[in-house]
């Protein structure tokens, strides 16, 4: 694979609602901070930004609750691509919130949401967010909260809408309010088997899935952890290539409708991430790697 020659495009497109994005985008959690915590280096994150739209990326998904003591993701997305691209999607995401010291507050009440998609706008400098998750704590009803944010939507302060971290049932409870056009869960490679049948019904109503922590999977926010498995590296290692990227073109292949987004604050990685586009799985590393998947 040669990185120079990459662009995003090589995964192929789909549809958020009327927007077109290619399957491989960026996640802007990791440009806050480092993996020990301390602040981002600011003119570093700025410089992964600009390369991933040079590098074909369209689509970013970020949320004001993305930061740390001297870092907001929206506020960096802000000044390195500001103005926007037409083709540039930026997801964000409401429901969550963080005091000032960074701990988590109680989920938001349907009419405080309104406040964090304003937050979100005026971070991001739009007068219109391109697409809103929901992010939900837990299995409860979210028709009250998903209703508010279909009023937004109305209002023009919205253009489409999403779900993540959510159960069949509640995205289910959704679709009854307001088109729901992406489903963000926590899954990848080996990692909550319990989504794939969400991602064949997303497939099936022409809904994005889009999974999070799918490189990282238990090391969640902390980054990947402990051994990869030896038939991830095998597969690796016979094309010339990380794991990291052999999981990312395995999410790829698990429908049109699955996207990938990817976080990284670091140039090479964002670039060894793209590139993973171009990388073509054989039958036998598809059989291999489903192995691991289904064992898990």
């Amino acid at each position: 694979m040669t990185i120079d020659t990459v662009d995003a495009a090589a995964a192929g497109t789909w549809q958020l609602g009327d927007r077109t994005v290619n399957r491989i985008g960026f996640g802007a959690m990791r440009l806050t901070a480092n993996a020990d915590g301390s602040p981002s280096d600011r003119d570093r994150a700025v410089t992964v930004l600009r390369r991933a739209v040079e590098l074909g990326v369209n689509h970013i998904d970020t949320a004001a609750f993305y930061f740390s003591p001297l870092r907001s993701a929206n506020e960096l997305i802000n000044r390195a691509l500001s103005p926007y691209p037409e083709d540039l999607v930026i997801v964000t995401k409401v429901g969550p919130g963080k005091d000032p010291s960074g701990r988590w507050l109680p989920m938001a009440r349907p009419d405080q949401l309104r406040g964090q998609v304003e937050e979100n706008l005026r971070q991001l400098g739009r007068d219109h967010l391109d697409v809103v998750n929901l992010r939900v704590y837990g299995p409860e009803p979210l028709a009250e909260h998903f209703g508010a944010l279909a009023e937004l939507r109305d209002a023009g302060l919205i253009r489409h809408l999403g779900v993540s971290a959510v159960t069949s049932e509640q995205v289910a409870e959704a679709r009854a309010i307001a088109p729901v056009v992406c489903v963000q869960n926590s899954w990848g490679l080996g990692y909550r088997r319990s989504n794939d049948a969400l991602i064949r019904d997303c497939a099936a109503h022409g809904t994005a899935f889009v999974p999070f922590f799918s490189l990282a999977t238990s090391g969640r926010e902390a980054g990947a952890s402990g051994e990869e498995h030896d038939e991830v590296r095998a597969v690796a290692g016979a094309h010339g290539v990380t794991p990291a990227q052999v999981r990312l073109a395995w999410t790829l292949r698990q429908g049109p409708n699955v996207l990938a987004i990817p976080g990284t604050g670091n140039p090479a990685h964002l670039e060894q991430n793209v590139a993973a586009a171009t990388l073509r799985l054989t039958d036998d590393d598809l059989s291999r790697l489903a192995a691991v998947h289904e064992s898990a």
